[in-house]
């Protein structure tokens, strides 16, 4: 089964991973990822990796700067805007059982819920947001994001740059089973914070 759409898709991000200023949407992109946009920094620091795998450390560490960034951004929104911004972002994924879990969750494990969900496919935004609505404390918040995030980027960047050409290959040729597989993980990791 191929999908038209998304190797277009596939092919952009490509694009976009080879530009000359290819680490500056790398940290816009991993920025936007944590608190509203709905793609992860994963699908162009992979690339990146594997195209300049002598500055596989050096993406992964902009990657984890723009998310943590982004995580702090997505606080901030539960913390003053949770009303205004952070609710409708929530509304707009369909989060709001998830939300209700996170309160529960972070009331009983504090900053490990943020540490998880910033290394998992459950949605990192939602850690964010509710983080701040809840009123976590921010230094453990920041040090769990920075910790987790870091850690899943680094790992995703040293495979890339490592296994190279060959994973990038693999993937062209099984792209729809790939995104089916990554659905069914960002699906199970709503589902693990919405029944835990």
């Amino acid at each position: 089964m191929d999908l038209p759409f998304l190797r277009t898709l596939y092919d952009r991000v490509l694009a976009l991973a080879a530009h000359p200023r290819a680490r500056v949407w790398l940290f816009i992109v991993a920025f936007a990822e944590s608190s509203v946009f709905p793609i992860p920094p994963d699908v162009i620091l992979a690339p990146m990796a594997v195209a300049r795998p002598d500055r596989w450390l050096a993406s992964a560490l902009v990657c984890t700067a723009g998310s943590a960034l982004g995580g702090v951004a997505g606080y901030l929104i539960g913390w003053g805007l949770f009303e205004a911004v952070g609710v409708p972002i929530i509304e707009l994924y369909a989060m709001q059982d998830a939300y209700a879990r996170f309160r529960e969750l972070y009331l009983a494990y504090d900053w490990i819920v943020v540490a998880i969900a910033g290394f998992t496919p459950i949605p990192y935004k939602l850690a964010t947001i509710a983080s701040g609505a809840v009123q976590m404390a921010i230094l453990p918040f920041v040090a769990a994001s920075v910790a987790s995030r870091g850690a899943r980027f680094l790992m995703v960047a040293l495979v890339a740059a490592k296994l190279g050409p060959p994973v990038l290959a693999v993937i062209e040729r099984r792209l729809t089973l790939f995104t089916i597989v990554f659905l069914v993980l960002l699906a199970g990791g709503f589902a693990v914070v919405r029944y835990l």
